[in-house]
């Protein structure tokens, strides 16, 4: 018989506690009281110790879906840069900001090789 909890090593060195899956679907009402409270932790599931799936919140799953299909930060930049443009209005916002909000490092170095050199 395995047992309700079991630790798994992963790759990168941090472990995870996999719930077997009898005991997940036993603990979903539980999670399900633990996310409406604002508690994400997420519930690894699993036979023989071993994860398979993942219970995570809604919101955090709409979050990781649009990260992963936004290329490169494209969709959101593109949104903010949209929004600035139709309200010409506000602020300046310094150069260093706007790098933020697009995730720029500034200080990174940038290989240039595909441009031309002013002669």
């Amino acid at each position: 018989m395995d047992p309700q909890e079991t630790q798994h090593l992963l790759s990168d060195g941090t472990t995870v506690w996999v719930l077997s899956t009898s005991a997940a679907s036993e603990n979903l009402p539980a999670i399900l009281q633990m996310f409406r409270s604002g508690k994400a932790e997420p519930l690894v599931f699993g036979d023989a110790g071993q994860p398979e799936a993942v219970v995570i919140p809604f919101e955090v799953w709409r979050a990781l879906t649009e990260a992963a299909t936004d290329e490169e930060g494209f969709d959101s930049s593109y949104s903010l840069v949209r929004h600035r443009l139709k309200n010409p209005g506000g602020p300046s916002v310094p150069f260093e900001e706007v790098a933020a909000e697009f995730g720029w490092d500034l200080d990174e170095d940038v290989d240039d090789s595909d441009f031309r050199k002013p002669q």
